[in-house]
């Protein structure tokens, strides 16, 4: 009789003790909480980079960032079609209707870019017929006063004298010269003489 309880003991203990250890083996197998699913099941925003070792800090999801105006940025201004042309940074009192012209050193012959100048200046005379003009002939300052004040002269007659070809009065036009004395642009070299040597337009009712 002792030898069947024995035997029935002994039995339940064998059951119990399987029974434990694969319930211990399952859990070890299992997968934590938290633990990443295969193929990517459940991943989000603020998981790690790719290669990013074990206790990587989370990378926060990216933000389209709005465009930063630097501050004082300058714009370019946009210009007038017909505007009379002058130099960087020549006073602005130089602006009126008409447009100067401009001769390359020692010269008084019209440039194309001068005859440009004076075709549209024609065209303003020509609608503004109660207008007089005075054309003064500046030159840079190189030379002597003398020989400026007539290269100055040669120039404003110059002028003078494509506005009557084209079809200008000759009364409504005076000429006079400065050389040297009133300069456009202030300065010692070349970007301030080619402004200087000129035909200058000063309008009169």
């Amino acid at each position: 009789m002792r030898t069947q309880h024995t035997g029935w003991y002994g039995a339940l203990v064998a059951v119990l003790v399987l029974a434990v250890g694969l319930l211990v083996s399952a859990c070890a197998t299992a997968p934590g909480v938290g633990q990443a699913q295969p193929g990517g099941v459940g991943a989000a925003a603020g998981t790690s980079p790719p290669g990013a070792g074990p206790g990587a800090p989370a990378e926060p999801p990216r933000v389209a960032e709005a465009p930063v105006r630097q501050p004082g940025a300058v714009r370019e201004q946009p210009v007038t079609p017909g505007a009379p042309s002058r130099p960087t940074g020549a006073p602005t009192s130089a602006a009126g209707p008409l447009e100067d012209v401009f001769f390359d050193f020692d010269k008084a012959v019209l440039r194309d870019d001068a005859k440009g100048s004076l075709n549209r200046n024609v065209s303003w005379l020509k609608g503004n017929a109660g207008v007089k003009v005075v054309i003064e002939g500046h030159a840079d300052e190189r030379g002597t006063n003398e020989y400026n004040l007539a290269l100055g002269d040669r120039r404003s007659k110059t002028v003078q004298d494509y506005l009557v070809a084209a079809g200008i009065a000759g009364g409504r036009i005076r000429t006079i010269s400065y050389g040297e004395e009133r300069p456009f642009v202030l300065g010692h070299d070349e970007s301030a003489w080619r402004w200087n040597r000129r035909g200058h337009f000063i309008v009169q009712p």
